[in-house]
């Protein structure tokens, strides 16, 4: 594969299932920004799916005979991104024998994909103002104007409004990026999606697999899946029902391993965030009182959330109603103390 081949890097169509509330409200959004030819600026944590409803933004434009490109920022050093989104002519820099014509161009009349944009040193993020606003760059090494047109479509699992505040991202190209702001729901969000997609998933496996008869999951099995936190989302459930069905000879799905990393026979029934809860210890208000201020104030936001959160089945939403916050204010307390609460 050249130079080039390898710089047309395209996303697939793939697969959205889904047939909860939240899951349905977002692909109703996503359809209605899709046919405006505006940035979309995606939020969700890893395995959500963030490339493709990109993928789903694209289809559902009008652009959808062009390119769709994509490029992960945050897999590339501070020093290589700029001349694979702008390219570079010869002699550029060492090493640059001949020009090589980055992302922007070869999704000239489609749509970039860029993913982890939170990631993108602060000049690039000038050059990347520019073609919204105006729709030219130069290559790196050239003074010469380029124009192309091109929507772009970013995603992130930063909170792009506090590196903004903290001058880490530039305030004008979030503002030009956020157009329309779409949040992935987390699977913890999507009960009634985990077993449609858990069985999605092991019908494709055993398929894969050459097996006739299609696997079931025990009660037990299926108990286990909803009750899960799944910090992995969709990812992490398609990992684990697959390696659930290879592993078994039974039709019937009595065992499945959440983290193959720690695993031990009969530990399988009981997700990691139970274990994490049994093992705690909610502390007396005693205690909580012994404590220093700022300690005392971040145990307490942890039990009150952890609290908000298993009376409402993990819906975020109706946490933050629970707890008088805002939707905004829950995610960052959650982001705060992930680690704590998961």
């Amino acid at each position: 594969m050249d130079e080039q081949a390898q710089t047309e890097t395209a996303v697939g169509l793939g697969e959205a299932l889904g047939q909860s509330e939240v899951f349905l409200e977002f692909q109703d959004r996503l359809s209605r920004v899709a046919r405006i030819n505006r940035p979309v600026l995606l939020i969700g944590e890893r395995g959500t799916g963030k490339e493709l409803a990109a993928s789903r933004l694209h289809f559902l434009s009008e652009r959808w005979k062009g390119p769709l490109i994509a490029l992960n920022c945050s897999a590339l050093s501070p020093t290589l991104i700029e001349s694979e989104l702008f390219g570079y002519e010869k002699g550029a820099f060492t090493g640059a024998e001949q020009r090589r014509i980055g992302r922007f161009e070869v999704a000239h009349g489609g749509t970039l994909f860029l993913d982890e944009i939170g990631t993108v040193p602060m000049e690039v993020q000038e050059k990347i103002l520019r073609i919204v606003e105006y729709g030219t760059f130069e290559r790196v090494g050239s003074s010469q104007r380029v124009e192309v047109d091109v929507r772009i479509i970013a995603a992130t699992n930063a909170d792009l409004v506090t590196l903004a505040k903290e001058g880490r991202f530039k305030q004008d190209l979030l503002d030009r990026l956020s157009f329309e702001v779409l949040f992935l729901p987390p699977l913890r969000d999507r009960k009634e999606d985990i077993l449609l997609l858990a069985n999605h998933f092991s019908a494709r496996m055993a398929f894969e697999l050459g097996r006739e008869e299609i696997p079931q999951f025990s009660d037990e099995i299926v108990s286990a899946l909803e009750n899960h936190f799944w910090p992995g989302n969709v990812r992490e459930l398609k990992n684990v029902v697959e390696r659930a069905v290879y592993r078994s000879d039974s039709p019937v799905i009595t065992e499945i391993v959440f983290n193959p990393f720690h695993y031990s026979p009969g530990e399988h029934q009981i997700p990691r965030q139970e274990n994490r809860r049994q093992e705690s210890q909610r502390l007396s208000l005693e205690e909580l009182l012994s404590r220093p201020m700022k300690e005392a104030i971040r145990e307490l936001e942890i039990i009150l959330l952890r609290k908000a959160l298993k009376e409402t089945r993990f819906n975020q939403k109706k946490a933050a109603q629970r707890l008088g916050l805002t939707y905004d204010q829950l995610r960052g307390l959650y982001r705060k103390h992930y680690e704590e609460i998961r």
